[in-house]
């Protein structure tokens, strides 16, 4: 997964606000817990001497999230009075948290955008309504696209259509050229079909050869309509994509296995990890879930200004250096270096104190 999200937190200089929020609103009187929370977290920001025009940043968006329904939370990123980055998370945070320092807390924003999977949805289901002429069918068409999981709550739903029954081979044409641009400027791996047998059957038929593989049927539970600001077949995506990574994350991890069974100590653990940062050596960050608490790192101006120690910083030449929690120190590193993230469970893939790389030059 590629981190340029997290850019807009990297352009200016800390200290930087980070707030994790539950927004959720299937509780009674959601605005006003909402509220109660957002308190306690600026008055923890003010004892950390956070200024009044950061935390009124925050404040001016804290619950803007209103439009989506059920469990969500939000991440929210300010400095010098400035927005820098709100985003709405499919999860709520386990805990409301905000912490004023020199680098944002990015990793639980990071492993919330994770896997990063690209798919499209396709829904028809067969109408048959008076208005249509003499009572002919009528197919009801919703496509949807998105990036699974962060798509959850962040759907970008194309309008809904209605198409005559004897109109859909021409329309399913249509939908067959969208879909393979889809794939071709977006990287689309997987697509999703749902509702009507003959009319999903016919957009299989329809679909030239680099797209048969990506298609996947969802059973139609007859309540495909998402909640306001929901994912369209949101349960069933989520039962489909767990557990899943996308097909080059999964090529990353083979190459990764490859390169421990050479050389170990060189890719995995904190201390392996920390190395390949600080040399830009890394192409891309491996961390299991649930993640390890890390012991704090030291870390200087530069993504790679990263160490075990602030007497390593000095040894390298660097004038000036601090110490930060590690998962903020890492994720700055790895986006700072063009790194990527993936992130997999300790079932699938356990690593030495939960972390490893995948070098970019492994040779050297």
């Amino acid at each position: 997964m590629k981190l340029q999200f997290l850019n807009p937190l990297y352009e200016r200089p800390g200290p930087i606000a980070s707030v994790y929020l539950d927004t959720s609103r299937d509780i009674d009187e959601p605005d006003r817990a909402i509220q109660l929370r957002w308190r306690n977290l600026r008055d923890g920001l003010l004892a950390h001497d956070t200024d009044h025009a950061t935390l009124d940043a925050i404040a001016d968006v804290v619950g803007a999230d209103r439009d989506v329904a059920g469990r969500h939370g939000q991440a929210i990123f300010a400095a010098h009075g400035h927005l820098l980055l709100a985003e709405v998370l499919p999860e709520p945070p386990a805990h409301d948290t905000a912490r004023y320092g020199m680098l944002p807390d990015t990793l639980p924003l990071a492993l919330q955008h994770a896997p990063d999977i690209r798919y499209v949805v396709v829904v028809a289901h067969r109408m048959h309504t008076a208005e249509a002429g003499d009572g002919e069918d009528e197919l009801e068409v919703a496509y949807d696209t998105g990036s699974w999981p962060m798509s959850r709550v962040a759907p970008s739903q194309a309008p809904q259509r209605r198409i005559p029954v004897e109109g859909w081979p021409k329309e399913a044409e249509q939908l067959i050229s969208e879909l393979a641009d889809s794939v071709d400027r977006d990287g689309t791996e997987v697509i999703v079909l749902s509702g009507d047998p003959w009319a999903t059957n016919s957009l299989i038929r329809l679909a030239p050869r680099k797209l048969q593989d990506r298609f996947v049927r969802l059973k139609d539970s007859g309540h495909w309509r998402p909640e306001p600001g929901r994912a369209l077949l949101e349960t069933g995506l989520g039962t489909l994509f767990a557990g899943t990574l996308p097909d080059h994350d999964r090529q990353q991890l083979d190459a990764f296995l490859a390169q421990r069974a050479r050389r170990r100590d060189d890719v995995e653990g904190l201390a392996a990890t920390v190395t390949a940062l600080q040399r830009a050596q890394t192409q891309a960050l491996i961390l299991n879930q649930p993640v390890s608490e890390a012991p704090p790192l030291w870390v200087g101006t530069e993504p790679t200004h990263v160490a075990l120690s602030g007497a390593d910083l000095h040894a390298f030449g660097v004038p000036y250096y601090w110490e930060e929690p590690a998962g903020g120190a890492l994720i700055r590193a790895t986006a700072g270096t063009r790194a990527e993230l993936i992130a997999v469970t300790r079932d699938a893939l356990p690593l030495r104190e939960g972390l490893a790389v995948l070098l970019r030059y492994p040779g050297t």
